[in-house]
């Protein structure tokens, strides 16, 4: 059965906040169910979905956030890896367990995040919403619908399992005439101890990562021990930001992921695995495959944040360091290893075209690089790293060390 929110009052293209008229029809929506929104701009603040229903946004049609941060209720949720306070979504699950959820349609969600992020960011005790925020939710699908301008993440997934993201569009950093939101923090799609997932044909243009998998962080993420695995992310075309990050929380560990065939236009990397001493976690078994980037941002160089188009960093947000000082091992020490790059063709003008550096109290181990043609502004740098197998790779550089 479908259930229109109009024939629950809202009422479209008015600027009336119609939050309580739509999360009505979402409430009434029975076992099976679509909750519709029609063509035309509806504004609402927080909305939560159930299970075993669907919300389709047609053609034409978009859910806009208010603008009000009294629209967005403060509660409970991870975000960036710890359990705190967080404004709500625009669209959310609460913490109960869920099955059974799909987003569908060819309309535009549009957190109106331009509007919260100065509100929002003035309360140092509550983070940012998202735009959408779904939790220990098993069998979701989102597919066809744009998602634009959250005040932080975009797409949050927290406890999902057995999830299809096909055919979105997400923008984070552009609004649709091509002006900067001005926000900061606004990855695209957040994997956040997520299993079984699979990502096809999606077009993100983010003002972060593109697509980040994590696993919580230090103590709570080793204590849940949840990791993120089994993940495919196939045929995307990703549009400005940091391409698939993987860390820097990832204290529950991170394993058995696929990327394949995708293509970054104007991306600073391709992929980056971030470790942190102190927060513990694996990361392995991640395959990079058939992939090409071409970058000409000079936006972003070579800093703590960010190492270059493909890299693997043991000191991710280090301002300085000593490659060679160990520090103990213990539960907090990461581990990374069994790491592929294959069939992949790129040239970037920012930061190093490889970059490769472990820790020397737990040397990262197997990296393979296999018919790799890479060239950036710097070649390849590589620090503490067991068996790393170059086979049919060419990396070049324009400029030497010293030329810095």
């Amino acid at each position: 059965m479908v259930y229109n929110i109009k024939d629950f009052g809202a009422e479209p293209d008015t600027g009336k906040v119609c939050t309580q008229a739509i999360q009505r029809a979402v409430d009434v929506c029975g076992r099976g169910g679509t909750v519709l929104i029609p063509e035309g701009t509806f504004v609402t603040g927080a909305l939560f979905l159930k299970s075993n229903m669907t919300l389709r946004v047609e053609k034409g049609a978009r859910l806009l956030g208010s603008g009000d941060v009294r629209d967005f209720p403060v509660m409970g949720y991870p975000f960036e890896g710890f359990e705190q306070l967080c404004y709500a979504s625009l669209i959310n699950t609460d913490s109960a367990p869920h099955e059974n959820i799909a987003i569908t349609g060819e309309g535009v969600i549009d957190a109106n995040g331009k509007q919260l992020f100065g509100a929002e960011m003035s309360d140092p005790g509550v983070k940012r919403g998202r735009a959408v925020c779904i939790r220990n939710t098993d069998r979701l699908t989102i597919q066809g619908v744009e998602i634009r301008q959250s005040p932080a993440w975009c797409l949050h997934l927290i406890y999902c399992s057995d999830v299809l993201i096909d055919h979105i569009k997400i923008h984070t950093k552009y609004d649709e005439n091509g002006n900067k939101y001005g926000m900061h923090n606004g990855d695209g799609i957040d994997l956040d101890s997520c299993r079984r997932v699979k990502v096809t044909g999606c077009i993100i243009a983010s003002q972060d990562d593109c697509i980040a998998i994590k696993s919580g962080r230090d103590v709570q993420g080793r204590r849940a021990g949840i990791p993120s695995e089994d993940i495919s992310i196939e045929n995307c075309v990703f549009k400005s930001g940091f391409g698939v990050a993987i860390g820097s929380e990832m204290s529950g560990g991170v394993k058995d992921v696929y990327v394949r065939g995708c293509s970054f236009e104007d991306v600073h990397s391709i992929a980056s695995v971030k470790a942190v001493r102190g927060r513990g976690g694996f990361v392995r078994n991640i395959h990079y495959e058939s992939c090409t980037l071409a970058n000409n941002s000079t936006e972003y160089k070579d800093t703590k944040w960010f190492r270059g188009a493909l890299y693997v960093d043991g000191f991710y947000g280090e301002e300085r360091f000593d490659p060679d000082l160990t520090c103990p091992v213990d539960e907090g020490t990461p581990v990374v290893e069994d790491i592929y790059f294959k069939d992949i063709s790129l040239e970037t003008i920012a930061g190093n075209a490889v970059y490769l550096y472990g820790l020397p109290e737990a040397r990262f181990k197997n990296i393979y690089l296999e018919n790799v043609k890479a060239r950036g502004k710097y070649g390849i740098k590589t620090k503490n790293i067991d068996n790393l197998r170059l086979i049919d790779t060419d990396i070049s550089g324009e400029c030497q060390e010293g030329d810095r």
